[in-house]
């Protein structure tokens, strides 16, 4: 039963992975906080494994989705490449902080983090302006905004698509193409960001079987399996919508989630 329910956490997952150029880890997080808290793993570590946990899936997912979108062409390789630095410097920056916050704060951090983002990609979608940027990308601001990414990526067990994709349609690239490019940035954000957990995790001497860190083996393991398949699936269906209707999927599921780690938060 244990592993069906990673199972299918990583097939929808993965699909919004591949559709919104996320890692997944707006849906993983949550769920994963659920299903530790019915395994009675304690509240003073259950939000630290989701989220290191989400991290070691998504290096999974994003290979999957950033092959899918490659196949379309609708991966920059050259801003992969200026963001990257800064994306791994602030994604174990990140974890480092991570590990330093109680749960309550990080579920208040999460909360607003994606209520803010949520709200301004709906009203830009909903916006009569052109979605389609004509200005080109600024590379000096790469590096900056790799580091501020990748710690929020770390911090909210996310592949920064949630930042990465709005900086980079803003910037100038297309929607499809803001999506490839950050499926691929998902990459480097997760390897540093789960290696990150383990480490400062180890030091915490969690008494949890099957766990490296703030990261569950099992988990990591069905989620991972499941989302690589699903995630190539979700990437075909972005490539057939229009850059308004992702904005308003991607936004949509934005708030929700905000919602959800809010009344959390709120409530704890």
């Amino acid at each position: 039963m244990e592993l069906l329910t990673y199972l299918l956490i990583g097939a929808v997952a993965g699909f919004a992975a591949g559709l919104f150029g996320v890692g997944g880890g707006l849906i993983v997080v949550p769920i994963l906080y659920i299903v530790f808290m019915h395994a009675g793993y304690g509240e003073a570590v259950t939000m630290h494994l989701a989220l290191g946990t989400s991290l070691a899936t998504i290096m999974v997912t994003s290979i999957s989705s950033m092959l899918a979108h490659n196949k379309n062409h609708a991966v920059i390789w050259p801003v992969v490449g200026r963001l990257t630095p800064g994306l791994v410097l602030g994604s174990f920056g990140g974890a480092a902080i991570a590990d330093a916050l109680s749960e309550e704060k990080l579920q208040l951090v999460i909360g607003i983090f994606t209520l803010m983002v949520g709200i301004n990609m709906f009203r830009t979608a909903c916006s009569q302006q052109n979605l389609q940027q004509t200005q080109l990308i600024n590379s000096r601001w790469h590096w900056l905004a790799g580091v501020i990414i990748g710690i929020a990526s770390a911090l909210f067990g996310i592949g920064g698509g949630s930042l990465t994709v709005p900086y980079l349609n803003r910037s100038g690239l297309a929607m499809q193409q803001a999506i490839g490019t950050s499926a691929a940035c998902g990459l480097p954000i997760a390897l540093a960001g789960a290696i990150g957990f383990m480490f400062f995790g180890a030091h915490e001497q969690i008494h949890i079987e099957h766990t490296i860190g703030y990261v569950h083996i099992y988990a990591f393991i069905g989620i991972s399996f499941m989302s690589f398949i699903t995630a190539r699936q979700g990437a075909k269906v972005a490539h057939y919508l229009s850059p308004r209707k992702l904005k308003k999927c991607f936004a949509c599921l934005l708030l929700f989630m905000s919602l959800y780690f809010l009344c959390k938060a709120v409530l704890l």
